[in-house]
């Protein structure tokens, strides 16, 4: 197939293991796309492309020109508001996107998460090398279990069935919150289905786990959060916009919730920030899902997908874009290095 290739600000090397790389470019007609050359690539390939590779706007106009066209697949990996999606699924134009490629990462940097906020494994080895160590009972004054507790999941898509998975093992009453998805469906993956006011009020542990969308920004704010049971844990792993940052820095700073987050609402965290102060927070500098390993997938499930579209069949390894939801989703876009 034809393919007009602009990863940016992914580059091929990243997303493509060496074996990977090779079958991509030996089994398919490749048009490399840079900045450089962007523009006339675009005007004069986009007519006869059958997959477009890229992460750039594509208009209306665009797509009235693109009449090869197959499938757009964004490697960095979110939705974005820069195409025309009823043109797209008028055409029967796939879009697509392998961010399921992060979501075991994520996940288990979230149990990490969890576990030390449970057992303060952060604290206890920052007493330690302070010299400040406390052995034995005085060690776990505040310590609880993960094991036979009560879970809590705000959103269960690719990152919250992972991170379930995980938690099987611990034997918890694990209760979801997901307004995109069917009690019954929840059921069948063997979670209960519950009301965000059940998730905040009834739960040990809360995984916020959700997309961005137009209806849940700031979800968790200062009222919400009064709901949470003293003592419990937040982990927040999908999005910052999620949650009011000033509610969620006092709830941890005054010791009545422990919180970890691997997402902020600017990164880089600017170095004179409050947040870095704040006490009963544990910090991940946006890397849970940053491994070699998951972004080299993203060529894999690509390559998976585009075999499946060569014979005439549908893609079923990336996600692909939802005419209900797409439009709702507020994602931002990654930054280039």
């Amino acid at each position: 197939m034809r393919i007009l290739f602009d990863p940016e600000p992914r580059t091929t090397n990243e997303i493509f293991s060496e074996a990977d790389r090779t079958a991509f470019f030996d089994k398919h007609d490749v048009i490399e796309v840079n900045s450089f050359n962007r523009t006339k690539a675009y005007e004069e390939y986009l007519p006869v492309a059958e997959i477009l590779i890229s992460q750039q706007p594509v208009s209306t106009t665009s797509l009235s020109k693109a009449k090869n066209l197959k499938a757009i697949f964004n490697v960095e990996t979110n939705f974005l508001h820069n195409i025309d999606y009823e043109t797209c699924f008028a055409r029967g134009i796939h879009v697509l996107t392998p961010a399921s490629v992060f979501a075991l990462p994520v996940a288990e940097i979230g149990l990490g998460m969890a576990l030390s906020l449970a057992r303060n494994i952060h604290g206890a080895h920052a007493d330690f090398v302070k010299g400040q160590e406390k052995y034995g009972l005085d060690g776990n004054a505040k310590a609880i279990l993960l094991s036979g507790s009560d879970i809590g999941f705000i959103g269960f898509g690719d990152l919250g069935r992972e991170l379930y998975r995980l938690l099987c093992a611990f034997k918890a009453r694990v209760r979801v919150y997901d307004p995109w998805l069917s009690e019954g469906y929840l059921g069948r993956q063997g979670v209960e289905p519950a009301t965000l006011d059940t998730v905040l009020s009834q739960s040990d542990f809360i995984f916020v786990v959700a997309s961005v969308t137009a209806d849940n920004k700031h979800l968790l704010d200062k009222k919400t959060l009064a709901q949470v049971r003293d003592n419990a844990a937040l982990i927040l792993l999908s999005r910052a916009a999620l949650a009011d940052f000033n509610a969620i820095s006092s709830e941890a700073a005054s010791g009545r919730l422990r919180v970890a987050t691997d997402v902020f609402p600017q990164e880089p965290v600017p170095k004179d920030d409050s947040i870095r102060k704040t006490p009963g927070i544990l910090f991940s500098a946006h890397r849970a899902g940053a491994l070699n390993s998951a972004l080299q997938a993203i060529g894999s499930h690509v390559l998976e997908d585009l075999s499946l579209i060569a014979r005439g069949l549908p893609p079923v390894t990336c996600r692909r874009a939802q005419r209900e939801t797409v439009r709702m989703l507020r994602s931002k876009p990654i930054e280039q290095s």
